[in-house]
């Protein structure tokens, strides 16, 4: 993306206008990963969402008991000790009542050498290995292993 966005502009101007050193963007649009500030840099400059580079799946989901665990030890009418007795009491509830976990299944890899990569190498590896995540589901289902 960096090399399409600077076009003819030069290596040296391009990361001016981004606002990063030149041996950053040189680095960058290489195949290195640059550091968070950089990245934001470089995101802004191409605009485009920093979020564009990230997995669904790797996005963190909030545990509902942990952010009512949160909310009771920041209650001040509360002591430490007390918002800790309420805390297991009701992570024990909640483990006791709240329905397994559905599994999304699928398989999430990251191959931070895809951008070394061949064409096609990444789907042909993909598909791969998601043929493999399926013949060890199927005989762990049949008991096999």
């Amino acid at each position: 993306m960096l090399k399409e966005r600077r076009g003819a502009l030069s290596l040296r101007s391009a990361a001016s206008e981004a606002g990063v050193s030149f041996t950053t963007f040189s680095r960058v649009e290489s195949g290195s990963q640059p550091d968070l500030a950089s990245f934001t840099s470089l995101c802004g400059w191409l605009g485009v969402s920093p979020a564009m580079f990230f997995l669904e799946s790797a996005n963190r989901k909030e545990d509902p008991v942990d952010v009512a665990v949160i909310h009771l030890n920041a209650d001040p009418r509360l002591t430490q000790d007390n918002a800790a007795r309420i805390a297991d009491a009701l992570r024990a509830m909640y483990d006791a009542l709240a329905a397994p976990p559905i599994s999304a299944g699928g398989l999430a890899i990251h191959l931070r050498a895809a951008t070394t990569l061949r064409p096609g190498v990444p789907q042909r590896l993909c598909h791969v290995l998601e043929s493999l995540d399926s013949e060890l589901r199927r005989r762990v289902a049949a008991g096999e292993i």
